[in-house]
């Protein structure tokens, strides 16, 4: 599943880069096909390196949680109203799509990914016996070498 994320994701990107080049410049699809495509591309690859064994496991229910996070606030500043003056008001200082991008794409899943990976861990991380296997093979591999 995460390969074909990856395949959809890069797909997705890259019509919207191509989109660039159509006559009159990229239709209105293109930024929703580069923020799904760029939120998909993310959880993905994130979801690559934590499948043990074939498996996600437990580490699931926060990459969908990232993934609506991400996902949610690049389409919450796409979908909002542009048109921001002067006098148009401001979100912890900073225009109303930029904050969003800043902190719900930017800073939330910087302190979400880590505690949800450290709420996992043990059923993420290398067992004893896959540790064991690693070693093995590592030390098969040096004798090999010399």
């Amino acid at each position: 599943g995460a390969l074909g994320g990856v395949l959809v994701a890069l797909l997705a990107i890259g019509a919207a880069y191509a989109s660039a080049f159509a006559p009159g410049g990229a239709p209105g699809w293109a930024p929703w096909a580069m923020a799904v495509g760029t939120t998909l591309l993310m959880v993905s690859t994130t979801a690559l390196g934590a499948v043990r064994a074939g498996r996600l496991g437990r580490i699931w229910v926060p990459l969908a949680a990232m993934l609506l996070l991400m996902g949610g606030g690049f389409c919450l500043a796409l979908a909002m109203p542009g048109g921001e003056t002067v006098e148009s008001s401001l979100w912890l200082g900073l225009p109303r799509r930029a904050a969003v991008i800043l902190f719900g794409v930017g800073l939330l899943p910087l302190f979400f990914v880590p505690v949800s990976y450290a709420l996992t861990f043990d059923a993420t991380t290398l067992s004893e016996a896959d540790l064991a296997r690693v070693r093995s093979l590592a030390a098969g591999v040096r004798r090999e070498e010399s």
